[in-house]
């Protein structure tokens, strides 16, 4: 929402302005008018008192009566250039008064054009305008003016933004995305952060021309600088359906699932629980099917038996683990393919041994002879952040090219946040 502009102090400070008009004294034996150079800032001596006298007419608010007399004044022959810029700033001072801002803004059109102000003054009339116009919902003439604001000053963040509301409300989507992205890639330089109500902007741009995928890379800004649970949701549940993802990542996406707290029913669980026991990772299945019941998702309604013995079977798979590490790890190393070690690897990190398992996945994945090797990097990745190494996270994940989903996963958990 753009704030209204203080026009009213506007018209204060032209009113201040036109309070201390220099004459040109009258020349006796001249019957023309002089004629005032560009620098020359004065009026003929015969306009002084109407000048004067619409003064007090402002101050007694009868505007009417003031708009005549300066029509008078304007139709004086030969007016100097600085005589014209004083009538368009009498006549700004009447028409911010009167509430008239077509007629303001025909008056600062003809100011901003003179040579009389300073060149702050005409970024700030036009700026004036541009947003007096937008808090009016007449966008045409909004985007007029913002767009001479910003060929007075290219940089002002004000009118960048106003430009690509503008655009969105008269349905120039397609103009709004293009502003909005430049805006985006100009912050993503400097290294800010972009505000939520522009990224709020630009996906309702999107949404307006049905766009999912240009959707979808703005849900993972907002995710990435505004992690709300539901942006985490909108976003997560999208990913199953793009085209390529592999079923085989299916356990990795319920892990993020998790981690941004967007499990919404038993059957997520139990389903997350399952995958786990098929993966070989047992203390993993365990910490789901403790989080459901935490959730008060598992162990409660028609189902509430079939998760407890879910329950127990994942307790005495996670203890028996336990107790086979060592030879599990001996076998893996032992394997002619790195499979069995960046398995191993990964339990050990789900055990909360983190760096034990960046070791094991690393050797398994230099000893080759994996099925799905951008799988395995996604794991070291997320293993790298288990142990609090988010560069060395970074670097993994950000080499993940594969269109099956890894890398989009990868890129994802870069914008979780630990509590």
């Amino acid at each position: 929402m753009i704030k209204k502009t203080p026009i009213a102090l506007a018209a204060l400070l032209l009113a201040i302005g036109t309070a201390t008009l220099a004459l040109t004294p009258t020349l006796a034996l001249a019957e023309t008018p002089p004629v005032a150079t560009a620098k020359q800032e004065s009026v003929r001596a015969e306009m002084g008192k109407p000048f004067t006298e619409i003064q007090t007419l402002i101050t007694s608010k009868d505007y009417p009566q003031a708009l005549t007399k300066l029509d008078a004044i304007e139709a004086f022959e030969n007016k100097t250039p600085y005589e014209l810029f004083a009538i368009a700033r009498m006549r700004a001072v009447i028409a911010s008064s009167m509430g008239d801002n077509e007629m303001l803004a025909k008056a600062f059109d003809s100011m901003i054009k003179s040579d009389f102000i300073t060149a702050a003054d005409k970024i700030k009339y036009t700026e004036g305008m541009a947003g007096t116009f937008y808090n009016e919902k007449k966008y045409d003439q909004s985007k007029q003016w913002t767009i001479r604001a910003l060929a007075l000053n290219k940089d002002s963040v004000a009118m960048r933004d106003l430009l690509a509301r503008t655009m969105y409300l008269q349905n120039d989507y397609t103009g709004a995305i293009t502003e909005l992205n430049k805006q985006l890639q100009e912050d993503a330089l400097a290294n800010r952060v972009p505000t939520h109500e522009k990224l709020h902007l630009l996906i309702s741009c999107y949404l307006k021309l049905k766009d999912n995928v240009g959707y979808a890379s703005v849900l993972e800004r907002m995710v990435e600088f505004y992690p709300k649970k539901e942006y985490w949701g909108d976003l997560l549940y999208r990913l199953p359906n793009k085209p390529g993802f592999s079923d085989r990542l299916r356990l990795d996406w319920y892990r993020l699932m998790l981690a941004t707290d967007n499990m919404e029913e038993a059957a997520q669980y139990v389903e997350m629980t399952e995958l786990a026991l098929l993966a070989g990772l047992p203390t993993e299945a365990k910490k789901v099917t403790d989080a459901g019941y935490a959730a008060n998702m598992l162990g409660a309604g028609k189902d509430a038996a079939k998760h407890k013995q879910l329950r127990d079977k994942v307790n005495k798979q996670a203890a028996d683990d336990a107790k086979t590490l060592d030879a599990g790890e001996t076998a893996a190393k032992a394997a002619k393919n790195g499979v069995g070690m960046v398995n191993m690897g990964y339990n050990y990190v789900t055990l909360g041994q983190a760096e034990k398992g960046i070791e094991l996945i690393e050797q398994g994945i230099a000893k080759g002879g994996l099925k799905a090797p951008e799988e395995a990097k996604l794991h070291l990745g997320m293993a790298y952040l288990q142990a609090g190494n988010k560069a060395k996270a970074t670097e993994v994940m950000k080499s993940l090219k594969a269109t099956d989903g890894s890398a989009d996963l990868g890129k994802l958990w870069l914008f979780v946040r630990k509590e």
